[in-house]
């Protein structure tokens, strides 16, 4: 059997968030460790492997810890370089490829809760959670969704020339995979709800794809859904009825979701609206759950867009400020 280990704080989540979690309670020297379920900021690592981010780069900085790249606006494997450098040069304690699968409240004990991951046990006085939400994709719900020509995530585009591509989606991941692996010689093929593409498509990017559909390189199904997909064909519902295209691929990009089933087994009340918002304090980020906390993304529920890296930095600061004021006070140990 493992033996349990003790940190003041666990940390779940090993993105940009939960690093800056770490940094801060690595200045207020407590202890802590960091548990992520992949590689190191997994979330990014999975981003498309072209992608340019939105933000600046001086915006995505952590832990002061300056993020120059060769552009304004820097790249996916910048990103990847500079918060593996940051974690490798502060010595973060922070363990990979490790998942945790329960989180339990203790009581009457030495210890506020109990985490379980698949490696092994920790007790700790507080827990942060900054899990983020790239992990579970918007389903089509189609028949045909679970055939291995259909992904949710789309890396490179050298896979995909010289096939007959169909791309769901119309936000900025769409796009980039629809112009990409057009541009590596794929027949490309979108299907959008709306009518046209997303309004948050990155501002560079717009007029390109716009053009693309608009000259007929790239075919675009505005108003449109997935209804089937089979071995050789995809069936498209459109204004004008359904339609049979030839098709190898299909990249679904619809968007990603936070696992919000995991918060409300440890106890962390949800809004009763559909955006599923966690309780928690804004100026201290603590939930319902006495010294259990929240950071990053996952603070919005199933509002993804209204946080991000450079908004969410601050999340850390509030975090330990209130956890260095709980620790001044005598420990209340039936919390």
């Amino acid at each position: 059997m493992a033996k349990t280990q003790h940190f003041s704080i666990v940390i779940v989540g090993g993105g940009p968030i939960g690093l800056t979690c770490g940094l801060e309670a690595q200045k207020s020297k407590i202890d802590y460790v960091i548990l992520e379920k992949g590689c190191l900021v997994n979330s990014l690592y999975n981003y498309p492997a072209n992608m340019t981010f939105f933000s600046t780069s001086e915006r995505l900085e952590i832990g002061g810890v300056p993020f120059v790249s060769n552009n304004p606006k820097p790249t996916r494997a910048e990103a990847l370089e500079y918060y593996r450098r940051v974690a490798v040069g502060s010595n973060l304690n922070i363990r990979l490829f490790e998942p945790v699968v329960k989180i339990q409240r203790l009581k009457d004990q030495k210890a506020r809760f109990r985490i379980n991951s698949e490696k092994g046990i920790y007790t700790c006085d507080h827990v942060v959670i900054a899990t983020g939400f790239y992990d579970i994709p918007y389903l089509l719900d189609v028949p045909g969704e679970h055939l291995p020509k259909v992904t949710h995530y789309y890396k490179d585009p050298h896979f995909y020339a010289m096939q007959k591509v169909l791309v769901v989606g119309a936000s900025n991941s769409a796009v980039d995979a629809a112009l990409e692996t057009w541009r590596k010689g794929a027949d490309v093929t979108m299907v959008v709800r709306k009518e046209e593409i997303g309004q948050r498509v990155k501002y560079w990017v717009r007029p390109d794809i716009d053009n693309r559909i608009k000259e007929g390189s790239i075919k675009a199904f505005f108003n449109s859904e997935v209804s089937a997909i089979d071995e050789t064909s995809v069936t498209i519902k459109t204004p004008d009825g359904k339609v049979s295209i030839p098709n190898d691929w299909v990249i679904a990009l619809t968007g990603y979701q936070p696992d919000l089933s995991f918060l409300k087994k440890i106890g962390i009340e949800l809004s009763k609206d559909e955006v599923k918002k966690p309780t928690y304090n804004e100026k201290t980020h603590e939930t319902n759950v006495p010294h259990l906390y929240l950071a990053g993304v996952i603070c919005g529920g199933m509002n993804t867009h209204r946080l991000f890296i450079e908004n969410s930095r601050v999340h850390a600061e509030m975090i330990l400020k209130h956890i260095r004021k709980s620790r001044r006070k005598p420990a209340d140990r039936s919390n």
